[in-house]
């Protein structure tokens, strides 16, 4: 599932192509009604058409598109890919919709296993009350990690994934931020040292930017924009690597499953 990285370099490829642009209208494709999450067809171009676009941005791992009464909002979910226009080698099947812009561009939503969704809401507290602290923001203090972290009797890794907490870490980035700071993915919250927690403070932001500069980690078929793709897989230290040396210590990666997520990391750098 693409996570924040992935989602933000959606968005920077989508900025300059729709925002200042009217939206024309916004369908479903290949009759698969259920891409639209909360509204029909119907009332979604009620909401929509003649709207001009002011804003694309993300909260979490949400697509965020804003007109002058609302906000469309896209979550990728599995396979969600947004692309400009249809090429001669694409399998229209593969599509669930599409958003026509008075200008004549087309924006579709390609989704091979077609879990991706589209929502509109005219307030978004509505996604705000579902989602935590930005790691990216000003909000994301070591206060406000520690104190998170102090209250859970649960382990690091689901802590981290629950978006209630920490918006946009997924299963790649944890592992990532949980090596760089040397701590077990099993490891209770409420057992992690104050140096260890300031490690993990440090390394969110600096691996969450430092992806988004390379639009993010194409495993299989993500693609910022357009079938480009994201190059920070060849960044990535840990995620994926079991049989492979760790770059801190040479010892050997291994994978074991946490809550139902296959999970990477140095038994040697991250002891439990």
């Amino acid at each position: 599932m693409p996570e924040l990285p992935e989602v933000q370099s959606v968005v920077n490829y989508l900025r300059p192509i729709i925002i200042n642009q009217t939206i024309a209208s916004v369908i479903h494709l290949n009759d698969y009604t259920k891409v639209f999450e909360t509204h029909s067809t119907e009332q979604l171009n009620k909401q929509l058409a003649g709207q001009k676009i002011t804003n694309v941005w993300r909260r979490g791992k949400y697509i965020i598109i804003d007109v002058a009464y609302g906000h469309l909002c896209i979550h990728l979910r599995m396979t969600g890919q947004l692309q400009e226009g249809l090429g001669k080698e694409d399998n229209p099947k593969h599509y669930t919709a599409l958003m026509g812009l008075v200008n004549g561009c087309e924006v579709y939503f390609k989704d091979y296993r077609k879990f991706g969704r589209i929502y509109f809401f005219e307030d978004i507290k509505i996604l705000e009350n579902k989602l935590g602290c930005e790691p990216l923001s000003l909000s994301f203090t070591y206060q406000y990690l520690k104190e998170g972290l102090q209250i859970s009797t649960g382990i690091i890794k689901p802590k981290l994934l629950d978006q209630k907490f920490i918006a946009g870490l997924g299963n790649i980035y944890v592992d990532e931020v949980l090596w760089k700071s040397r701590i077990h993915p099993k490891k209770k919250c409420n057992q992690i040292s104050a140096i260890k927690t300031k490690r993990l403070h440090r390394s969110i932001p600096e691996i969450l930017e430092k992806s988004i500069k390379y639009n993010g980690t194409t495993i299989i078929n993500f693609s910022p924009g357009n079938k480009t793709k994201g190059r920070f897989s060849k960044h990535l230290k840990v995620f994926g690597k079991q049989g492979s040396s760790c770059y801190q210590c040479e010892s050997t990666i291994k994978k074991i499953f946490v809550s139902q997520r296959g999970t990477h990391y140095c038994p040697k750098c991250q002891k439990l």
